[in-house]
Formats: C-alpha cells, structure tokens, sequence
C-alpha cells in the first residue's frame, strides 16, 4: 500500500509542497533561470576561443576575457544560487536535495579560480591556462548535467503531483 505523504513514500521528492511553493514564489527563482542560460552562452563562446588558440596559436586575449566573463557568471550565479536555497531550502548550501550538485559547484569553482590565479600569478604558460580552463569547462558540464537533470526530475514530480491531484478530484 503506498502512502500519499511523500515523506513515507520510496519514492524520492526533491521539494515538499512548501519548499515548491517558495521556490514558485521567489524571484530568485527566476534570477537563476536567466543566468543559467546566459552562463551556457558565455560557456560556449569562450570555449571556441579557446579552442581556437589552442589550434592556432591566436586570439590569447580574446580566449582570456572570455574565460573571465564566464567566471564572473559562474561566481554570480553561485552566490544567487546560494540565497535561493537558502530561500527554499532553509540554508545557503548542500540542502538535502542539491548536496552533491553543491559539492561538484565548489570543484568547478575551484578550477576557475585557479585559472584566475594563474593568470594573475603568471604561474602558467598561456597554453597551460587554456588547458586549465579547459579542465574547469569539462568540471562545468558535468555540474550543469546535474543540475538539468534535477531540474527534469523536479518537472517529472510536478507532473505526477499534478496527475494526482487531478484523479483525487
């Protein structure tokens, strides 16, 4: 017999009805779906141009501010992503739902500050922070992976949360 509160379900919900309806209600909601996309579109600019010298040994400053524009986006939508969880979930970071998405964030962080940092340090060839910010894009499609897939399943327990209320009724 299974059981109509989610909480003694198997099945697994990312947002009880409260936390939806704040996350439906927030504006950071809506912050974090217009910077997602725009990261993405920094994300695949900037790994032309990256590309792009890497092939052909030109555009190193165009490649570089391009990195830059998609770290500024990256720290920008951390921190609005930190205050929407906070909004929904009650706390900044590794809400239950979002633990591991968080985790991958801080590597992905990780791997564009220290492209920052050798850039500012010279620590590295220009070739060797092209590969670095190589590295830190693969870490970013993997975390945005995440976070599409959790978007899908929170859509996909909509729908079903959604069909129950309608076959109840």
């Amino acid at each position: 017999m299974s059981s109509s509160n989610p909480r003694e379900s198997s099945e697994v919900f990312l947002y009880t009805p409260e936390q939806r309806a704040r996350r439906d209600a927030t504006v950071w909601t809506l912050i974090q779906g217009i910077l997602a996309p725009l990261q993405f579109v920094a994300f695949l600019v900037s790994l032309v141009l990256v590309l792009r010298y890497l092939a052909y040994d030109t555009g190193y400053w165009a490649a570089t501010y391009s990195i830059l524009i998609k770290t500024g986006f990256l720290y920008v939508i951390m921190i609005t992503g930190a205050i929407w969880e906070k909004v929904v979930f009650g706390q900044y970071l590794f809400a239950h739902a979002f633990f591991w998405e968080d985790v991958f964030s801080f590597v992905v962080i990780a791997l564009h500050t220290a492209y920052v940092w050798a850039l500012f340090t010279q620590a590295l060839t220009p070739t060797q922070e092209m590969w670095l910010a190589l590295a830190a894009y693969g870490a970013y499609v993997i975390n945005a992976g995440q976070f599409i897939w959790k978007l899908r399943m929170a859509r996909l327990q909509q729908a079903g949360t959604d069909l129950s209320k309608e076959v109840a009724a």
